[in-house]
């Protein structure tokens, strides 16, 4: 089975893990597959290439000593401009939900469970790349207000008062499939679709939901304007 790809062709990772032995072996066949890699051994190394190098994606070992997973996860989704929509997955102990659930609160875009296989890794990287690649289309019709925000669907662009308001990648394509349909209610299943998730992506949606709401409600746990409908999925209620 050939590992080359086109589309990977130029694309730079990031590999951050202690593990000396698994960022080569990493290193060595994610560069087989055509992507262009960096790597380094903890979080101080790789805020170090963050702050002066572009990386296409990041995948982020969880336990590592010094500064973990987490912490440079957050520290990265703080950072302005390219950076902080970099997208990330996490390496996460087997069977630990509550490192998957950590993860995507804090702004990972997907995780793979230790021990994995090596292809299913290149697969999931692949995946990624595309649904940055492409976002979901966007039928041409004006922002939408949110209160005292205003969100432009066509830029994936939240905005307010005091300016621009940080979303990930992640939330943005949230907000655009939910703003492309005002005032419908969309299942998870047809946002998974949308966004060309994985089996994962129902779960991962409900995340993105609960950091989106951070944003846009002034009380998240009274939402005005993104609404859970018990049992058939979310709808986003544009107003002011």
């Amino acid at each position: 089975m050939s590992l080359a790809d086109p589309n990977a062709r130029g694309r730079h990772l990031l590999i951050v893990d202690d593990d000396d032995r698994i960022r080569e072996l990493l290193k060595e066949y994610l560069a087989r597959a055509g992507f262009r890699v960096t790597s380094a051994s903890g979080g101080a190394a790789a805020r170090k290439l963050i702050e002066s190098l572009s990386f296409d994606l990041a995948v982020l070992d969880v336990m590592m000593p010094g500064e973990d997973g987490f912490s440079l996860t957050r520290w990265l989704r703080e950072q302005r401009g390219p950076a902080g929509r970099t997208p990330i997955l996490m390496l996460t102990a087997r069977g630990d939900s509550s490192d998957r659930i950590e993860g995507l609160k804090l702004g990972a875009d997907d995780y793979l469970a230790k021990p994995f296989e090596p292809y299913e890794l290149v697969l999931r990287l692949r995946a990624m790349l595309r649904r940055r690649a492409a976002p979901p289309p966007i039928e041409p019709q004006g922002p939408i207000r949110l209160g005292r925000l205003e969100f432009d669907p066509a830029r994936a662009e939240l905005s307010g008062p005091d300016g621009i308001v940080h979303l990930t990648g992640g939330e943005a394509a949230l907000l655009q499939v939910l703003a492309k349909k005002p005032g419908e209610v969309l299942s998870r299943d047809e946002i998974v679709d949308t966004l060309h998730m994985d089996e994962a992506g129902e779960r991962a949606i409900d995340v993105q939901v609960t950091r989106l709401r951070r944003k846009i409600e002034a009380d998240p746990r009274e939402p005005r304007f993104l609404h859970t409908v018990r049992g058939r999925g979310y709808v986003l209620k544009p107003g002011t």
